[in-house]
């Protein structure tokens, strides 16, 4: 049976410059769990998910991120990774000169562990998600497609196996046959791994394959509510107008002065 893992966030407070965009977050997600972050543009989904891996241009204020007994404030990036955090980020980054496999061996080689086999596994799980076995020796997601670069993402998710996975709008730009396989992937990570997800989205449609065990409202860098998985289909429907706010007036907020989404 493996270890159960806690992600904890408590009070967490956040600002660029002096802008501040978390205004009190608090989430538990443990092993296993599905937890699915909704809320308009300018919200600050985005900002938490970079704030949770250490990115630079943020500043928390106030609060803690946990995972078990580790404090991941604490830590630089690279650390929060070895320690089992995995970012699949919105728009994922191309690394020319670096292929898959040399990044993931590199990965291996700093958190201790055995190589043997690394070639195989890559390969079939390419192949589990569908991205040509040839993508894995060019040049780390460039000139690919938006849904290569994801089901990309999902081979390095799935091969480093780490305990949380935090999803930063992987559904953007995926069409609906990619959609499905990512979730998919996802969903069984979380059956086959234990691994627990906060998977940050604007529509429900993500969540029709990765199923979510809790749904959190953010407005204006706090969570509102809370709820089951039929919050997300009220959402789809309604909107956020019952919290006074719309997809159209956050679309002329201010944004992230650093040029990062919130």
């Amino acid at each position: 049976m493996s270890t159960k893992h806690v992600l904890r966030v408590e009070n967490l407070h956040a600002n660029v410059g002096e802008l501040e965009i978390l205004r009190g977050i608090n989430l538990e997600i443990k092993s296993g769990e599905v937890h699915a972050l909704m809320g308009p543009n300018g919200s600050g989904k985005s900002t938490l998910s970079h704030v949770l891996m250490g990115k630079p241009g943020y500043t928390v204020t106030t609060g803690t991120i946990f995972l078990d007994d580790l404090d991941l404030l604490a830590l630089p990036t690279w650390k929060r990774a070895q320690a089992g955090l995995f970012l699949v980020s919105q728009y994922p980054s191309e690394v020319p000169g670096v292929t898959m496999e040399s990044a993931l061996s590199a990965a291996y080689v700093a958190m201790e562990r055995d190589r043997f086999g690394l070639s195989d596994l890559m390969m079939a799980e390419s192949h589990r998600i569908g991205l040509p076995v040839q993508m894995l020796r060019r040049s780390l997601n460039v000139d690919f497609s938006g849904g290569e670069k994801k089901r990309n993402e999902m081979v390095q998710l799935a091969v480093l196996s780490p305990k949380f996975a935090i999803l930063d709008e992987i559904d953007s730009g995926l069409d609906i046959d990619a959609l499905r396989d990512v979730s998919r992937r996802v969903e069984a990570g979380t059956n086959e791994n234990d691994l627990g997800v906060l998977a940050i989205t604007h529509y429900s449609r993500l969540l029709r394959e990765l199923r979510p065990d809790k749904v959190h409202v953010l407005i204006k860098g706090e969570i509102v509510k809370t709820g089951g998985p039929e919050l997300a289909n009220e959402l789809e429907l309604t909107g956020y107008a019952e919290f006074g706010e719309s997809e159209v007036a956050n679309k002329a907020a201010v944004g992230d002065p650093f040029g990062f989404p919130l």
